[in-house]
């Protein structure tokens, strides 16, 4: 049983990156990784959010959308139910740490329609090595932890690039996308990596 939720971990983690290897979440990913604090902030955000989001649409769509025949009507209420909740992270955000809900600005309400978060929901109800709540709860851990760690490294990546010379035509925006194919190429390589380590 360990074993098997270390690997779901390590596949949304490093095998599974939504950001690095299925550009799922760029707007934040682009958008806040300018700071380490922002990107730290908006990656922890996003693992909660994550959490729950999968805590609140597993038990729906098991126990009301599949038991009445009504899964065509998944999409609208996960979007309703990550609506709810971002707006709920916002007030606690608002209330208890001031200083990173002002630093994260337009991108806090962005959570809402950051598709990683709306995609993990879905995606684990269709992942084979997703077979119950707990399971479903690891993966979307494994995500958000995923999401963080591009955050984070993306942010290191940034601050290097800002600082060093690049032709007129490339700085911006231009530079970064180069940056961020470059890191997401080295997260291919996970990919078997995690089958091998745990003989799955």
């Amino acid at each position: 049983m360990l074993k098997e939720l270390v690997y779901i971990i390590l596949v949304g983690v490093f095998a599974n990156n939504y950001v690095l290897q299925q550009t799922t979440g760029i707007c934040p990913f682009l958008g806040v990784s300018k700071k380490f604090d922002q990107a730290a902030g908006m990656g922890a955000a996003v693992i909660f959010v994550m959490l729950c989001a999968t805590a609140v649409t597993w038990p729906i769509q098991k126990l009301v959308l599949e038991q009445f025949d009504l899964e065509y009507l998944q999409t609208i209420v996960f979007i309703l139910v990550i609506a709810a909740l971002v707006q709920f992270v916002e007030i606690v955000l608002k209330k208890f740490i001031p200083a990173l809900y002002k630093s994260l600005g337009v991108y806090l309400p962005l959570i809402t329609t950051n598709c990683a978060v709306l995609g993990i929901a879905i995606d684990n109800l269709s992942y084979d090595y997703v077979n119950n709540f707990v399971d479903a709860m690891f993966s979307s851990l494994g995500v958000g932890i995923g999401f963080l760690l591009a955050m984070v490294l993306f942010a290191g990546v940034r601050s290097r690039i800002e600082n060093s010379p690049a032709p007129k035509a490339m700085k911006g925006l231009p530079v970064t996308l180069v940056a961020a194919s470059i890191v997401s190429l080295a997260f291919y390589g996970f990919a078997g990596v995690i089958d091998g380590l745990l003989g799955m």
